[in-house]
């Protein structure tokens, strides 16, 4: 059974009951004593996590668009930088590793341009990540270090040029290139395009119309950005996530934050400040993150959306292997985040909250929780023990009120909360589903900042859809004992080469993108989400029907969530009790007609809420939950 995709329809209670007469399966009763509250809802129950994998960041969230803008190259040249050479221009390029802008940027492309006019100009182009993204009346916005090594090049000339036709669509020169090194800036704008321009299948070129010799570094354009931040974000991608509804960031990531080796850690100190002086460094995901989404940049995100950062601190353990010892050798990486607290929460007075307020945010930002290290149950050295000890008693010391979050059960002592991930399909997530019911109350809390039902790719199908609505059921059920909970990987660049990990939240290239039909189900539930658990339970009907149910008194809500794992409708008999009941409630329904049904960036609306009324509710009411259906419905009392 399938909804009609309008955007709204009355469903009559009588029409539920019919739909029941044809189920097979017995009803599932539930029954829900709506003012006896059980427990407060965790008020950070749902967030987001990332870190640099699949493109997420470069490639995805932020918003450059210039690809291998610090010029890297091996024995097979300048990955994704070409030669320009129109008519009788004539150039050729290499690399100098003796001569750069600043000294986190020491090598340049080195441009030699032997023959050049205006009608014949030569330099390179960039062809982006998997293209550029070019739309009308746009205005794009870019700078460029340049150093002139001989002749008189005069100016540069930066363009947008479509692939397929050539077509020139935006241009600009910068001033006079002359001297040392400087950063010149300039500024695209395009205007109505040609029909069949409108896309991403553009470059970028740099060229020359006069003979000379240029030292070039650090190309850079972007587009608009989320609430017009400069060095910001995509906004297409920023609006999704505001879509989520989410009250945290976990940042800056899991691997990401260790690195495959230490000296490959997120290196926070060195994503300070301007670009010129950020140095880049390895992903553990095999490519060269630019840093551009520096700490400052990662607050800011947190600022933009009116959520909390989660702030991740490197614990001496990398993926490889490598640790540190707790004692001295450690005692670096302790102050190192004692530093890093300062920068996020310290006072115009404090040396960190100083230099953050020289980079143009003198306000400090809200912190609560701290995560000391990631996955740590890897490290099998058994240091993290000792580790997470050190680190404890030290932040405890400077700041007794954060919550410090352990990646992996510690001996010695109890840690205030405890990180638990989950990557599974469906029917590994269905049969844990009371795995936190009777855990004991007394220990850590738990923050599941990691987890996903891995079935699609790459972006999650309908049945992990299902697989995540029901764990979130869970989740919500013990929301006293769950703090926090964030899915991941929450990105991935669909183009052939962009995925590392497949069963992703949200889908994209240069141009569009898209959710999951998890992502939807992620939004629903942290929408309609109330501020207690009431007195519930569920009796008969299928084991592949799962339910949560929070209230909001302030608001006089209920709010219902139900999930049917099972390919057949299945009834449910619903009593509410202990409270007074408007005559309509409002439903949304995820609902596909197999699991492997999904979305993608050609078909991105295939599986989306619908909105319904249900019309004649009363406190004890059949209803039909349509076969692989999320449903969430909201009660007025």
């Amino acid at each position: 059974m399938r909804f009609s995709p309008l955007c709204c329809a009355a469903l009559s209670l009588g029409s539920f009951v019919a739909a029941a007469a044809f189920a097979q399966q017995a009803p599932a009763t539930i029954t829900i004593q709506a003012d006896k509250p059980l427990h407060k809802v965790s008020p950070m129950l749902y967030g987001l996590m990332t870190e640099e994998i699949n493109y997420s960041y470069d490639g995805g969230l932020y918003a450059e668009m210039v690809r291998n803008r610090t010029f890297e190259h091996d024995w097979s040249g300048f990955e994704h930088w070409t030669l320009v050479e129109q008519g009788t221009g004539r150039a050729r390029f290499e690399g100098s590793r003796t001569d750069g802008p600043t000294v986190d940027l020491p090598s340049s492309l080195h441009l030699t341009v032997s023959a050049a006019d205006a009608q014949n100009p030569a330099g390179i182009r960039n062809d982006g990540y998997w293209g550029m993204a070019v739309r009308p009346d746009t205005t794009y916005t870019g700078s460029i270090f340049a150093h002139v090594v001989d002749g008189t090049p005069g100016v540069l000339t930066v363009s947008l040029v479509n692939d397929n036709t050539g077509k020139v669509l935006a241009t600009t020169t910068t001033q006079q290139l002359n001297g040392d090194w400087k950063q010149y800036q300039y500024v695209l704008k395009t205007d109505k395009l040609p029909a069949g321009s409108v896309g991403s299948q553009n470059h970028l070129q740099f060229t020359l119309t006069s003979p000379g010799t240029v030292d070039l570094q650090l190309p850079s354009l972007f587009p608009p950005t989320y609430k017009n931040r400069a060095n910001g974000n995509r906004a297409d991608l920023m609006d999704m996530l505001a879509g989520m509804h989410p009250h945290f960031l976990r940042m800056p990531g899991g691997n990401y934050l260790e690195g495959d080796v230490p000296e490959e850690r997120f290196n926070w100190k060195a994503t300070l400040g301007p670009l010129q002086n950020r140095p880049t460094h390895r992903s553990p995901w095999n490519y060269t993150s630019t840093d551009g989404m520096g700490l400052l940049e990662f607050l800011e995100w947190t600022e933009d959306l009116n959520i909390e950062p989660v702030l991740a601190v490197y614990a001496g353990y990398s993926l490889k292997g490598a640790h540190i010892n707790a004692g001295a050798a450690l005692k670096p990486y302790v102050d190192d985040a004692l530093d890093e607290i300062e920068f996020v929460t310290g006072d115009q007075n404090t040396k960190w909250g100083a230099i953050r307020t020289q980079l143009g945010h003198p306000k400090p930002f809200p912190l609560h929780y701290v995560e000391i290290g990631n996955e740590d149950e890897f490290d099998r050295s058994g240091s993290y023990d000792g580790r997470y000890k050190q680190f404890y008693g030290a932040i405890k010391q400077a700041y007794p009120q954060l919550q410090l979050i352990a990646t992996t059960p510690v001996k010695s002592m109890t840690p205030d909360v405890i990180d638990d991930h989950y990557y599974k399909q469906s029917g590994e997530f269905y049969a844990m589903l009371n795995h936190y019911d009777t855990m004991d109350r007394n220990g850590p809390k738990i923050f599941v900042g990691e987890w996903a039902t891995r079935e699609g790719s790459p972006t999650t199908n309908a049945g992990a859809m299902l697989g995540d609505a029901a764990f979130m059921t869970s989740m919500e059920r013990n929301s006293d004992l769950i703090v926090m909970a964030s899915y991941a990987p929450l990105f991935v660049n669909v183009n052939p080469g962009g995925m590392q990990w497949s069963g992703d939240l949200i889908g994209y290239d240069a141009m569009t993108s898209y959710g999951a039909p998890s992502y939807y189900a992620q939004a629903l539930f942290s929408q309609y989400l109330g501020t207690d658990v009431p007195e519930s339970q569920k009796s008969g009907g299928s084991d592949r029907v799962f339910y949560s149910v929070t209230t909001d008194a302030a608001k006089g809500k209920i709010f219902l969530k139900l999930v049917n794992g099972t390919t057949t409708p299945q009834p449910v008999q619903l009593q509410i009790n202990g409270a007074k009941l408007a005559r309509e409630a409002q439903v949304e329904t995820l609902s596909a007609a197999t699991q492997a049904e999904t979305n993608s960036i050609t078909d991105p609306r295939r599986i989306v809420p619908v909105h319904s009324v249900l019309k004649g509710v009363n406190g004890n009411l059949q209803h039909t939950l349509p076969p692989l259906t999320v449903q969430v419905i909201t009660f007025s009392m």
